[in-house]
């Protein structure tokens, strides 16, 4: 049995089971760290875009002029877009002289629920991921750990005289893999709550805005709305 036990030492001397399982937490691992970071840059983003639109449409912004501003524009706050697909659909509407003001504002509520849905399963994107992450690796560490402790007690069983010496290298190859499950675990689901509470709170806006933006549209249904370009 191999005495040195560091990191390194304890998994190059693992079974192959085991060196696999560690090798397979390592990648999620890495996978998991790739999705925080891009999360992280994402929604920062969406949030400082969300403020900047937020400001510029209470500023007290020609609705029509916000409009040809923001439509066809790539990228940009999810508030535009959501902006932009009720407006347009009121616009649109308004253009067929539809005059009935129940009509106008439940088809632009429409088109901005549709797109509110869109931007939120965009903001949940590799959610998911992180949350498997967080459920499945400890159990895949222990899987290791069950395992490699099996081939440590096998490869005891052809001594005569077993000390703890003999059984301790065996017994920290095997509980490493549960160690990496952690290891790949414990960021995974810190990471989900955090994303999943900054996820509400941007609905939560997103929602807000299309109440409000609807009494807007409430009380301009009865005046004419001037063509936009």
């Amino acid at each position: 049995m191999n005495n040195d036990l560091s990191i390194v030492s304890l998994i190059a001397h693992a079974s192959f089971t085991v060196q696999l399982v560690i090798g397979a937490l390592l990648l999620v691992s890495l996978a998991s760290w790739s999705v925080i970071f891009g999360k992280l840059i994402s929604l920062s983003k969406i949030n400082s875009s969300n403020a900047a639109f937020e400001q510029e449409f209470w500023s007290g912004k020609n609705l029509n002029e916000l409009y040809n501003g923001v439509a066809g524009k790539n990228g940009g706050a999810p508030l535009e877009r959501i902006f932009a697909s009720g407006m347009r659909e009121f616009l649109k509407l308004r253009e067929r002289r539809v005059g009935d003001a129940t009509a106008l504002l439940d088809a632009s509520r429409r088109a901005m629920r549709a797109s509110f849905q869109r931007e939120l399963d965009a903001m949940e994107s590799n959610l998911s991921f992180l949350a498997s992450v967080g459920s499945v690796s400890p159990y895949v560490g222990l899987f290791g750990t069950i395992w490699g402790i099996m081939h440590a007690f096998v490869g005891l069983s052809n001594l005569t005289q077993v000390t703890l010496a003999t059984v301790a290298p065996g017994i920290a190859e095997a509980l490493v893999a549960t160690a990496i499950g952690l290891f790949a675990a414990i960021p995974a689901v810190l990471a989900y709550n955090r994303f999943a509470r900054q996820i509400d709170r941007s609905a939560i806006t997103l929602e807000t805005f299309i109440e409000e933006f609807s009494n807007i549209l409430q009380r301009n249904a009865g005046t004419p709305a001037p063509a936009a370009h």
